[in-house]
């Protein structure tokens, strides 16, 4: 039987004086519609109420569909800001296509195209990591090989400015020339962290003992406690530089390179640590 039908008998055994209980326990329907659909009948009228019920029953509605442009959008977003993630996205087509959109929609777009690492991952037991609650409180220093040239990274853990100067050789004097290019734009910091490689001893120490109070050494086998200068080194070479090996003479190139990356890394890529500001927008 119809709801339209069921409703018209409810009806009239109501007007019959039979109880809405025994109503619905006859109908087969739920006390509380049976309840539903008096209350409104008596509050319109019975015409006005079956009007007002076919009108809503259209059948089933089609699903919701993104606008294949704005789906074209953020597969060029992806793509352009090497594969960056969801919350990115959004933060790009808001400032740039003045579109707002859920990041679980953009996943959910991103899954059709591409094959997505699941976000869930097994916790693991963290050492202790030194802290900073202003900048140029910590500065972390580590070094990624190139083939025959190598980048000495420095990351400020607080405001997330990086600074990269490549060097041809991996030992002190190019890990103390690096550092006084970096510091030339840190200035200062309360505490440098860095590795136990060769090329943070000797000399090295000597340059950073001149902008620093104390200098510390990561424990070995815990790359948690170099954790925000291995997330820039993996940046570094999914933005930048990628996994390649450069020779010497493309020395000048690659720093030309970095340099570009870093002017944008520090002064419009959208961080999600900083509320996805970049770390000048978030010091000022």
């Amino acid at each position: 039987m119809q709801n339209i039908s069921i409703i018209e008998l409810a009806w009239e055994l109501s007007r019959s004086g039979i109880k809405a209980d025994e109503i619905a326990s006859r109908l087969n329907k739920h006390r509380a519609t049976v309840y539903r659909w008096l209350c409104k009948i008596n509050l319109l009228g019975i015409q006005e109420y079956l009007r007002r019920y076919k009108a809503s029953k259209k059948g089933h509605r089609q699903k919701r569909k993104t606008d294949p442009i704005i789906k074209a959008r953020i597969y060029a977003i992806r793509e352009k800001y090497h594969h960056c993630c969801g919350e990115k996205i959004k933060y790009w087509l808001k400032k740039n296509y003045g579109t707002t959109i859920s990041v679980a929609t953009i996943y959910h777009i991103l899954g059709e195209k591409y094959q997505l690492r699941s976000k869930w991952k097994k916790n693991e037991a963290r050492g202790p990591v030194p802290k900073a609650v202003k900048q140029r409180e910590v500065i972390q220093n580590d070094t990624v090989d190139f083939g025959e040239l190598f980048a000495f990274t420095s990351i400020d853990i607080f405001s997330r400015e990086a600074q990269v100067v490549i060097r041809p050789g991996l030992n002190g004097t190019d890990g103390a020339l690096a550092l006084k290019e970096q510091m030339a734009y840190f200035k200062f910091a309360e505490m440098m962290q860095r590795d136990g490689g060769p090329e943070f001893k000797a000399d090295w120490n000597i340059q950073a003992k001149q902008y620093c109070r104390r200098i510390r050494t990561a424990r070995p086998y815990k790359k948690n406690e170099q954790s925000y200068i291995e997330s820039f080194n993996r940046t570094l070479r999914k933005e930048c530089l990628g996994w390649v090996k450069y020779k010497r003479k493309d020395l000048n190139i690659v720093q030309q390179r970095v340099n570009q990356f870093l002017d944008f890394y520090n002064h419009e890529r959208p961080h999600l640590s900083l509320n996805l500001q970049a770390p000048t927008e978030y010091l000022s």
